[in-house]
């Protein structure tokens, strides 16, 4: 299951991380976001211990969705060192998320 991030733990959970950080920018009411919410949760899990897959409710939480141009969600931002390394906006196959934190770690 995918990490629940919000403003107040983002910095200590993804920009500070040692490993490649998933973050799913997502929303209750976006359709989209609930195709893509399933995958997160299996990537989550198979990349447990190597890569830290988490989740960021707009509504919530607009801090750092405002802060990285987050516009139209989903959208999946892949972090190493604090910095983004991948963004994929839509829904997108599991395969571009897994290339994604292969290619981070």
């Amino acid at each position: 299951m995918a990490l629940e991030i919000t403003d107040a733990t983002f910095d200590e959970v993804v920009l500070k991380s040692d490993k490649p950080v998933v973050v799913d920018f997502w929303a209750a009411w976006c359709g989209p976001c609930r195709m893509v919410g399933p995958i997160i949760d299996e990537v989550s899990n198979e990349y447990e211990g190597k890569a830290v897959v988490g989740k960021v409710d707009v509504d919530s939480h607009q801090e750092y969705a405002a802060k990285y141009g987050v516009r139209n969600i989903p959208t999946v931002l892949v972090f190493k060192n604090g910095e983004i390394v991948s963004r994929q906006v839509g829904v997108s196959p599991k395969k571009a998320y897994t290339d994604a934190i292969d290619a981070a770690l």
